[in-house]
């Protein structure tokens, strides 16, 4: 039996995603947590055979989340969870330490192959991925200028992308304004912008900003 542990701060996703497993022999859902502190406590008492972890979660979110469960048990199989493409987020989830990645409107016909295919020690790979994977690995020269931001660095982009201020970023993030501004200066920076409304476009160009 697989013993899984679902992390979304979405009840409604949480039961959806239970109900497939519960429809699909060898696995069972053993606990649900609905962000990433609840997750962290979880996982620091119990062990699980395998971990679904959504990427964005208010305060602490996926990337952050799993990052610490791998440096509490590099063992663990997490299988990242995610509304959005994977031109976003799932290079920076499979170098964070993820067996894969998938998005949420995907889950429905592949959750249940993707679940065995890492329980069994491999990695659940898209063909979108793996030209991501490819491109990273050959083709740096075709990589855009928002994939050097670092993780949190991206984080930031986004928010302020949604429009949120220093202060709400600060807040939501658990870091102070003033490390706001630093991250939002390197970003210009790396970007190669001048202001916000600057970034605000950028993440229209690239689709970044849902």
């Amino acid at each position: 039996m697989i013993n899984i542990l679902i992390v979304d701060d979405h009840l409604i996703v949480r039961e959806g995603i239970r109900r497939i497993i519960d429809d699909s022999a060898g696995m069972n859902v053993v606990a649900e947590a609905s962000n990433g502190m609840e997750a962290l406590e979880l996982v620091w008492k119990n062990k699980y055979d395998l971990i679904l972890l959504d990427i964005s979660m208010p305060g602490q979110n996926g990337l952050q989340t799993l990052k610490q469960i791998k440096k509490h048990d590099k063992n663990v199989p997490v299988l990242m969870l995610s509304m959005h493409s994977e031109e976003q987020y799932a290079m920076r989830s499979m170098k964070a330490g993820a067996s894969g990645y998938m998005t949420k409107e995907t889950a429905s016909s592949s959750l249940v192959k993707a679940i065995r295919k890492i329980n069994d020690g491999r990695k659940f790979i898209t063909q979108e991925v793996a030209e991501l994977l490819a491109t990273d690995l050959y083709h740096e020269h075709d990589k855009e200028p928002h994939e050097y931001l670092s993780d949190r660095e991206f984080e930031v982009l986004k928010m302020i992308a949604k429009g949120d201020s220093i202060k709400i970023i600060g807040k939501n993030l658990s870091i102070s304004p003033k490390t706001v501004s630093t991250y939002r200066s390197r970003i210009l920076e790396k970007l190669d912008l001048e202001t916000n409304s600057d970034i605000i476009h950028y993440a229209i160009d690239y689709k970044l900003e849902d």
